[in-house]
């Protein structure tokens, strides 16, 4: 797939389909569709912004070089757009200054925890008009936005703690007022993350992934570090910055799954057996295959029409002011 970036001539290429090849001819990047359909785009014409590689779809050598050699953005990402890797020319420094302002903002303790102060009154924010626009109470959230603006910094782990406790306890009330907009007999009766056993649940889970994984690619683009966070603390495999602004545009996601999923069904739901860690066996309620397919196909068209969230800024990090839009 080729789409044009939204008011530029820059072209993003996105080999998803079983059979798409991208290579090199005479100066030209060159790319053949599953049908045979070949298209070529000259190097020095630098049309070509962004190139996405999928499972399924096939790159040429020359053509890798090519994209690192003319600084072309670059991901490798699984068919249900996880990245797992990232092209770099090792001569591109263009990460240098953006990372370094960011480490200093972490590492100034009061300004980190302003920056995630700011995070959690937004997500909070976000949630009012939710509630909001179904009609459910959302009076108490000015109650908590003003416990965080009046959290004077003691130190960065204590305050952290008590941003957190905040947050987890409007989280707890939110979810309480919003799963009851879904039919009673696959409505849980909390909100439960990893560890979830319903298929409800699981739906969130599944969504908000989807969610990480575009959010992930966005601060790739925009040259932050992924893995260092202001609010989420930093921690072995955890992409704390990445979690961080995750927050931001939840509500976005509760929105749309409570337009798309409020006529689920018991009968759309299949108890899964699953090996887990240190084989034990793990049982969780999932969404049928073909269901779970479909929610991820409204998903990403739901991401493709979702531009006007780049209006979100939060504290010095509006670099990444495409951090959904980028995706189109």
């Amino acid at each position: 797939m080729i789409s044009m970036v939204q008011g530029s001539k820059i072209l993003k290429v996105e080999l998803s389909d079983y059979g798409s090849y991208l290579g090199r001819a005479e100066g030209c990047f060159q790319i053949r569709d599953k049908t045979g359909k070949t298209q070529q785009y000259p190097h020095f014409q630098k049309k070509i912004g962004e190139c996405v590689l999928k499972s399924g779809s096939y790159v040429s050598v020359d053509a890798l070089v090519d994209l690192a050699l003319w600084n072309i953005d670059t991901y490798v990402m699984t068919r249900r757009n996880r990245v797992v890797a990232l092209l770099k020319n090792v001569e591109d420094d263009s990460h240098v200054a953006t990372r370094l302002a960011q480490y200093q903002a972490v590492l100034d303790n009061e300004k980190c925890m302003e920056i995630a102060k700011k995070f959690v009154t937004a997500k909070i924010k976000g949630q009012s008009v939710v509630l909001k626009k179904y009609k459910l109470d959302y009076a108490e959230n000015s109650k908590y936005i003003s416990q965080i603006e009046n959290l004077h910094f003691e130190n960065l782990k204590l305050t952290r703690r008590k941003l957190m406790a905040i947050e987890a306890h409007n989280a707890k009330e939110y979810f309480s007022k919003i799963f009851k907009l879904f039919p009673e007999k696959i409505r849980p009766e909390s909100r439960m993350t990893y560890k979830a056993y319903d298929g409800l649940n699981n739906v969130f889970n599944f969504a908000y992934y989807v969610l990480e994984c575009r959010i992930h690619k966005a601060l790739l683009k925009a040259r932050l570090e992924p893995y260092l966070g202001f609010l989420h603390s930093v921690q072995h495999g955890k992409p704390s910055l990445v979690c961080d602004f995750q927050e931001l545009y939840r509500y976005l996601i509760d929105d749309f799954l409570i337009e798309r999923c409020r006529k689920l069904r018991k009968k759309d739901f299949v108890l899964v057996t699953d090996f887990m860690m240190h084989l034990k066996m793990g049982k969780k309620i999932h969404l049928k295959e073909y269901e779970t397919d479909s929610l991820a196909e409204d998903l990403n068209a739901f991401f493709d029409r979702m531009v006007d969230v780049e209006r979100i800024k939060v504290g010095n990090r509006q670099t990444v002011d495409t951090l959904i839009s980028e995706e189109e």
